[in-house]
């Protein structure tokens, strides 16, 4: 039996007026679950409408009441991620436990904003001239929303809605039309946590409702997330029309292990971000650099750990059934897996060693799922497709190279800069790679070096377009503007003479 997913707009679901759906899957067995609203410009426009209608109430609505709705909120949602996970498992393919902390990591971004008071004081200077004081406060911009990517349904909604909403914006939400009901669930969430109705809102569809958010003058600032090219596409076409944007792109992330790492340690790293959530995740490692002489042993010891990874339907239920978790699930759609699967075989073709071949996976569950397990090549050069291109799933490559400069010259001449990681136990050269690397977000010792949700989320070069990173205080000050507010009050009783002065404002 299949389910109809709308749009949510003030307060309630709506079908809207397009007669067009799409189809939503479940990964793990091919089959369709669900189908999915697919916006007309029209639809789009009713509501970016209300939440146009929203957001004046909601922006002066006191910080203590904004607060205690994310409170709620927060709450809510930390009572009940169980259950949108297995949402997310249900739709994306990820497993359940994998899912569980996607949801985590976006709460972490939802108690962020429960301080939202604390992130907009303002400053405040007395007598900077003669009877003249100065102030800055920040204001919300308005309208203002989110494209979404279908790797994280639910963490990178939250990373945005949380402190949109809380610094006083009204929130459009684009989920993928992959794996779009988590969105409505989160909306439902919204509502009973007391927000009151067209603050958040979630339009589903294509490219019709993306390209009416980034040309609609209503919308003040949009916020991507998902391939370079598209990203490209939102920024330049958002900022033609006057939005402020933060669109993240793709990824190649390199982790660096040294001669003197824990190859143990760093073996578990490279199995873990590169096959967690079947690699389609921006920051998951795709190409392991090893510094020679550890390339044989670290390829022996990441083959080993590879080999041991269960794949397969990642539901709780799937769970019982089988007695044990699933390590890695489904790729999203057959095109998806499809794709990634060439390019295995681009790989093999342009000469690469295949040690571990996820081609013929056998997986625990519906022979008509998504299946492909993780890969492992060595000996891969920098001139193949499988190194230069963003793969988005299980495929790890390994570059050898002969020196920490020829290690850090590979990162640095890579396009992207979204992460990277090093794995050493010399703290100089730890501090160095810092230092030397063209990227945002480094890990040391760390293979996935997400920041905290206090500090902000992004990287460098082709990996973000736009001056702003996510969530944090680049977050917060993404979704307001400042404002500088000079005064004179003057004493009645050393009322200056009047008169007239044409000449620029002086500080005296």
């Amino acid at each position: 039996m299949t389910s109809r997913i709308s749009h949510w707009v003030d307060g309630g679901e709506w079908a809207g007026g397009s007669d067009r759906w799409g189809e939503v899957t479940n990964p793990a067995t091919g089959s369709v679950v669900g189908q999915v609203a697919m916006a007309s410009q029209d639809d789009a426009r009713r509501v970016i409408d209300a939440a146009a209608a929203a957001a004046p109430e909601w922006a002066a609505t006191s910080l203590a009441r904004r607060t205690q709705v994310v409170f709620a909120f927060r709450e809510l949602l930390n009572a009940r991620k169980d259950d949108l996970a297995a949402i997310i498992t249900r739709e994306h393919g990820k497993v359940h436990s994998d899912a569980v902390g996607e949801v985590s990591r976006g709460l972490e971004v939802v108690e962020f904003a429960c301080g939202i008071a604390h992130h907009l004081r303002g400053g405040h200077s007395e007598s900077v001239s003669t009877g003249i004081d100065v102030h800055s406060k920040r204001a919300p911009l308005g309208v203002v929303g989110i494209i979404s990517p279908f790797n994280f349904p639910a963490m990178v909604p939250l990373w945005m809605c949380a402190n949109a909403i809380a610094c006083g914006n009204a929130f459009i939400l684009k989920p993928s039309e992959k794996d779009p009901s988590a969105a409505i669930w989160l909306a439902r969430l919204w509502q009973e946590a007391g927000l009151p109705d067209g603050v958040f809102n979630v339009l589903q569809g294509d490219k019709v409702a993306v390209d009416e958010l980034l040309s609609n003058p209503t919308v003040q600032a949009i916020s991507f997330v998902g391939s370079t090219p598209i990203a490209q596409y939102v920024y330049e076409e958002a900022s033609r029309h006057g939005k402020r944007v933060q669109a993240l792109g793709g990824a190649k992330n390199h982790m660096v292990v040294l001669p003197d790492a824990d190859l143990d340690l760093a073996a578990d790293a490279a199995v873990s971000a590169g096959y967690g959530s079947a690699g389609e995740r921006c920051m998951a490692i795709s190409v392991l650099v090893a510094v020679e002489p550890v390339a044989d042993d670290l390829v022996a010891r990441v083959a080993e750990r590879t080999r041991t990874l269960v794949i397969g339907d990642g539901g709780a239920d799937s769970a019982a059934e089988h007695g044990s978790d699933a390590d890695m699930g489904p790729l999203v759609t057959r095109e998806h897996r499809d794709r990634v699967a060439g390019f295995i075989d681009s790989g093999e073709e342009a000469g690469a060693k295949v040690v571990v071949d996820g081609r013929g996976v056998k997986a625990r569950g519906a022979a008509d799922g998504f299946w492909l397990g993780p890969t492992l090549f060595d000996h891969v050069t920098p001139d193949m497709d499988v190194y230069r291109e963003e793969i988005f799933g299980p495929v790890l490559s390994v570059v050898r190279v002969g020196s920490y400069d020829e290690a850090v010259a590979l990162v640095n001449a890579n396009p992207y800069g979204n992460g990277t990681a090093i794995f050493t136990n010399d703290g100089g050269a730890a501090r160095r790679f810092e230092e030397d690397v063209q990227v945002g977000m480094i890990g040391v010792n760390v293979p996935v070096p997400v920041p905290v949700a206090y500090y902000s989320f992004g990287g460098w070069k082709r990996s973000l377009f736009g001056d702003t990173h996510a969530h944090g205080a680049e977050g917060v000050h993404f979704f307001t503007r400042g404002k500088v507010v000079t005064t004179r009050w003057i004493d009645p009783a050393n009322r200056p003479e009047g008169g007239l002065e044409l000449g620029f404002p002086r500080n005296d």
